[in-house]
């Protein structure tokens, strides 16, 4: 099974889940998503699940001792005799408790890196070897990892953390955890979930209702329509772009339309296949945090990091960022740099530093190659430029009594924003970094509209008719986003309307995708992209 957007998921594999959580009763409800999600992974990764297995099973046991060393530290604190006594034993639980759980989460997050990086770093390492001389070569080594394995993996940490810092209770029930840690609509492409987020509600086994139902097969739909109709048709001219580019004389007028196609085949598959996950488990009653909110409404790259890829972004803020800044080094170095900066400048060093981990982290987190990293970085200075103009720029136009708020100036912002997420992509879907800086010299120093006027951009796989179908759905999705801006649900703007239209609305789009969808000759349907992470 490869896609959630399949036929083998949509009409054979989520049917039979949704028929057999039906009939049975309601304790048994949680095991049939749970050996349903088993068997998902099983067919997605087939004897790989053990790493599944290795990541589950640790995170259970070593949150059980965790949480006992904290009940013995409580039994021990009445035998002492003075305030020093309970603070050396409260000092000793603790140490060997952060010891346990800095072992999981190094075990956990070296098998990835293990699995996911180790190829790059030996490569790279060989290179070194060259440059100095030597003929001695390592090989490069070659592993199968499960699916899904960095999404799971950050839950796993959140959880073993969330236990360690008493946010969230120890779970005595294995298969309850073992649901959290892979149930299926979210195993393969995320989002990434927080143990309070679902484990409760996908262990309570509430039956399906008709609401649940019908917004989750409303959410499904405009998932597919997104992905089906824009994305694989987008993938066409998108592959021929960025593969074809140096064999062909392509103008930076092309490449920048690559850029900018590759960027909305990205949010549809990815954002599509979201709205499957969120419609999956609405289905069964079990709310997925949402991992999209309309990013390009967003007036700034550091707001669009808040509205694209949301739980990874807390994630990371989370159990990154947040501990980095926080700790002591950098509560010192924030110290002294208010002393120097002021108020405004003087935690930015420690900010700044943190951020880098942060976009580090990011840019290998989706992939293994320089041109992740520089991904990464990319939007790690955009950032950081935009906390070190923003004081000053906040100065100058109330100075200059700008308001900031009128609609040309959000306009500008959110073009200006949108354009640099496209370079940035641009850069992401290259095939190494130094392609991504070729294609980046064409983009600035032969940039011209010529292929628009000659029509070269309708002989590249899709033709005006494609166009047109692009744009209507694009409209659409930017209908939509704009509700939702204004604080109003589609759905249950579609939900306030009679039954008839409802349904009406619901077979319009379904018949969209049928007469519209990418498939078939000519066409070339986008893999999971999220899928390989």
């Amino acid at each position: 099974m490869s896609s959630y957007i399949s036929i083998t998921y949509l009409l054979i594999f989520l049917p039979i889940v949704a028929l057999v959580f039906t009939v049975v009763p309601r304790k048994a409800k949680p095991f049939v998503l749970l050996a349903a999600s088993l068997v998902f992974m099983y067919l997605c990764s087939h004897f790989w699940i053990v790493y599944w297995v290795f990541t589950t099973v640790s995170i259970f046991v070593s949150a059980l001792l965790v949480e006992k060393s904290k009940k013995k530290c409580k039994e021990a604190l009445p035998a002492a005799e003075n305030r020093e006594q309970k603070k050396a034993i409260k000092k000793s639980f603790a140490r060997k408790q952060l010891l346990l759980v800095t072992l999981i989460i190094v075990a956990n997050i070296g098998l990835l890196a293990v699995l996911r990086y180790s190829q790059f770093f030996v490569a790279n390492f060989n290179k070194v070897l060259q440059l100095c001389g030597s003929d001695f070569q390592f090989a490069l080594p070659k592993f199968a990892a499960c699916i899904g394995i960095s999404f799971y993996t950050l839950q796993a940490v959140s959880y073993i953390h969330d236990v360690y810092k008493d946010k969230i209770q120890a779970d005595h029930n294995f298969g309850r955890l073992a649901l959290y840690m892979s149930f299926f609509p979210i195993i393969m492409e995320g989002p990434i979930c927080r143990y309070s987020d679902t484990a409760e509600k996908l262990w309570s086994g509430e039956r399906i209702t008709y609401k649940n139902f019908t917004f989750g097969m409303q959410r499904m739909a405009f998932g597919i329509l997104k992905k089906v109709v824009v994305a694989d048709r987008l993938n066409v001219i998108v592959t021929s772009i960025f593969r074809e580019y140096q064999y062909c004389d392509y103008d930076g007028g092309i490449i920048f339309l690559g850029a900018v196609l590759y960027t909305i085949e990205l949010y549809m598959e990815f954002s599509g296949t979201i709205d499957v996950v969120i419609g999956s488990g609405e289905i069964f009653g079990v709310t997925i945090p949402e991992n999209f909110r309309q990013p390009f409404f967003s007036k700034s790259i550091t707001e669009f990091w808040q509205r694209w890829h949301i739980t990874l972004g807390t994630w990371f803020r989370d159990y990154i960022f947040y501990p980095v800044t926080m700790s002591k080094p950098m509560k010192k170095l924030t110290k002294s740099a208010r002393k120097k900066l002021g108020r405004n400048y003087g935690p930015m060093p420690a900010s700044i530093f943190a951020f880098g981990c942060v976009w580090l982290c990011n840019g290998l987190w989706h992939g293994a190659g320089w041109e992740f990293i520089f991904f990464g970085f990319y939007h790690f200075v955009l950032i950081s430029l935009g906390s070190l103009i923003l004081p000053v720029s906040t100065r100058l136009f109330e100075k200059w009594h700008f308001d900031r708020n009128k609609l040309p100036y959000r306009i500008f912002t959110i073009v200006r924003t949108a354009i640099l997420v496209c370079i940035g992509e641009m850069f992401f879907n290259s095939r190494g970094l130094s392609e991504g800086m070729k294609m980046f010299k064409v983009l600035v120093t032969k940039f011209t509209f010529k292929s628009f006027f000659n029509g070269a951009i309708f002989t590249m796989g899709i033709d005006r008719f494609d166009y047109i179908i692009v744009l209507v759905v694009i409209l659409l999705v930017f209908a939509v986003g704009l509700m939702k801006e204004k604080g109003i649900s589609p759905r249950e703007w579609i939900a306030q309307r009679n039954v008839v239209i409802r349904w009406s609305i619901f077979f319009a789009m379904i018949l969209f995708i049928v007469i519209f969808g990418a498939y078939g000759t000519g066409y070339i349907p986008i893999d999971p992209i999220y899928a390989n992470f």
